[in-house]
């Protein structure tokens, strides 16, 4: 960014803190005073006349914005050179427009920091006024931020507080960016140290271009002795320091394209060695370790090559090609805005010919029937008028054959206009003959238009019926939805019937089968007794029985010899002792 628009972006803070009631329009005592800060933070002499001289012209009222440009241009920017405190320069404006926009008792950061942030939007801010900051600079502040505080980035919390901000605007101006930052809302878990110490380093990288800094330790020129020192890389200056408070600095390595930084071999008791030659003198330095070593190598490398080839620093060089990326973005989207403008007005275009072709089209029907009324009636008179003829020479014909002798001439005449008027009846006929084909055409578009309007009449009622089936289908699926529903009422009822029902002839079963056990345990127990009587009665009389008269079939067999009972009683028994196992059962 160039040194004119950075400072503007300051001095328009400065300017909008002077607008006490937002009308665009500061009062020239005010203005006088801002002057004559701006030349003193920036070393430039004073020329107190050179305002009146300039607004001579406006002598009353409070002077804009756009009044107070070419002042500014003229007698301050265009004599400014880089050779004052830029961070001095912007607490000047900061002051100047702090107190009247920032609240410093709802913020976790101290003012300090909140100077810093401030100093960062106007470093990422876009290059239009009011200074806004759009939510691509947002999440590449917030993740270097983080970074710096050693945590990790919450791709959904920023993701979520996009939404919220799209959702009302599209950018952020200064102090709502500072309320962001000192909320704490990104830095969750971080106490005030850690952020103050996050937005410090952020803050010496973007603002200060310190693209490294840290101890290492430094060989002396005339005593050869080594001393620890703080070094801070910049894009052309190594600056080394007592300490990292930066209190006592100690000198400068001037880079250039001609620098040179190579390693050493370990010497003198001192490890992880490198050597930086410039243009008029080397340095010797030793790292803490092999991997600062060879990480200050390669950011010295890195800023020599940007120096070669005349590029900025790597985060100025980022920022500008966000910024290209963003207005080719922007360059595109408006592009495609205006094909889609273009697309649609000639889409409108076409929509307006189609339906002028469609009113010729009406029209031309509309002639071509009256033409058709006008032919029909034209024809039906030359046919009259034919008709006429042709009476009007039989008569002549009949008087001419009264009188064929004294007037062959007429007769010849007669004879010549009668060919003229079949040639006139051959033209005519020719005539209508090609109005019959053009009808014929002109009939042909007709149809074809009216098969169009036949299609899309049936492509409708198509679609309609192919509605009233989803309705109808819809319906039936309703139905058939409430029927299940009452036959799975049904079931669950008839279930539960069936499951008291089972459970009732469980129970019958049991009694059952507790009675079979029962009437078995009787039947046992009258078996054994009838053994021992049949025991006893054979032993006192023997095998003594009566012998009755039985049947003359085969003797039935049992268990107490032949013809103890026939087969009709053993049938009987078999009946009655299945039909006792059935109610055991």
């Amino acid at each position: 960014m160039p040194l004119r628009e950075e400072l503007l972006k300051s001095i328009w803070h400065a300017f909008t803190a002077l607008d006490v009631d937002k009308s665009g329009k500061v009062s020239k005592s005010q203005l006088k005073v801002l002057s004559h800060n701006l030349c003193t933070v920036m070393k430039i002499p004073h020329d107190p006349v050179a305002l009146e001289e300039h607004f001579k012209d406006d002598d009353e009222g409070p002077v804009s914005n756009q009044g107070y440009m070419p002042y500014l241009n003229k007698f301050i920017l265009d004599k400014v050179t880089d050779n004052f405190d830029r961070q001095d320069f912007n607490k000047m404006c900061w002051t100047l427009c702090s107190r009247k926009n920032l609240d410093q008792s709802q913020l976790f950061i101290t003012n300090d920091d909140a100077f810093k942030v401030w100093c960062i939007f106007n470093f990422l801010s876009e290059d239009r006024y009011p200074l806004t900051i759009v939510t691509e600079e947002i999440e590449y502040f917030l993740r270097k931020l983080t970074e710096a505080m050693g945590g990790s980035w919450v791709e959904e919390r920023f993701e979520d507080y996009k939404l919220q901000l799209n959702s009302k605007q599209q950018s952020l101006n200064a102090w709502d960016f500072i309320r962001l930052v000192g909320s704490g809302h990104f830095s969750k878990g971080m106490d005030r140290q850690t952020l103050s110490m996050g937005i410090n380093e952020v803050y010496q990288e973007l603002i200060l271009d310190v693209l490294k800094q840290g101890y290492m330790m430094k060989k002396g020129h005339k005593r050869k002795n080594w001393t620890e020192r703080w070094f801070m890389l910049k894009p052309y200056t190594i600056s080394y320091y007592v300490g990292e408070d930066l209190a006592e600095k100690k000198g400068d390595i001037i880079l250039d394209g001609n620098c040179l930084v190579e390693p050493l071999q370990d010497k003198e008791g001192k490890k992880c060695l490198f050597i930086i030659k410039s243009s008029y003198k080397s340095f010797e330095i030793s790292a803490s370790d092999k991997k600062k070593k060879q990480e200050w190598i390669q950011a010295i490398q890195t800023c020599v090559s940007l120096l070669r080839q005349g590029r900025p620093a790597p985060h100025r060089e980022a920022r500008q090609k966000r910024r290209d990326l963003r207005l080719k973005q922007q360059a595109e989207q408006e592009e495609l805005e205006l094909r889609m403008r273009e697309l649609q007005t000639a889409n409108e275009a076409k929509q307006q010919e189609l339906e002028n072709m469609r009113k010729a089209l009406e029209e031309a029907a509309a002639s071509a029937a009256e033409e058709e009324r006008r032919r029909l009636q034209t024809q039906t008179e030359l046919q009259d008028r034919y008709k006429m003829d042709l009476e009007r020479e039989k008569m002549v014909r009949q008087q001419m054959e009264e009188q064929v002798a004294q007037k062959s001439t007429e007769l010849e005449q007669y004879l010549q206009r009668v060919r003229e008027l079949e040639d006139m009846y051959s033209q005519l006929e020719d005539a209508l003959e090609d109005e019959r084909h053009a009808r014929q055409d002109e009939e042909a578009v007709r149809k074809l238009q009216a098969r169009l309007l036949e299609e899309e009449a049936a492509k409708r009622a198509e679609l309609e019926q192919i509605h009233l089936k989803q309705q109808r289908a819809i319906s039936e699926t309703e139905a058939e939805k409430q029927e299940l529903e009452k036959e799975r009422l049904a079931k669950e009822s008839a279930l539960q019937a069936a499951m008291k029902q089972l459970e009732q002839l469980e129970q019958e079963r049991q009694g059952a089968l507790e009675q079979y056990q029962t009437v078995m345990q009787k039947l046992t127990d009258a078996t054994n007794n009838t053994r021992t009587w049949k025991h006893k009665v054979a032993e006192h009389e023997g095998m003594l029985r009566l012998i009755q008269p039985g049947s003359k079939g085969p003797q039935m067999i049992t268990n107490w010899g032949p013809a103890a009972f026939s087969e009709g009683e053993l049938s009987l028994r078999e009946k009655k002792w299945q039909e006792m196992k059935n109610q055991a059962q």
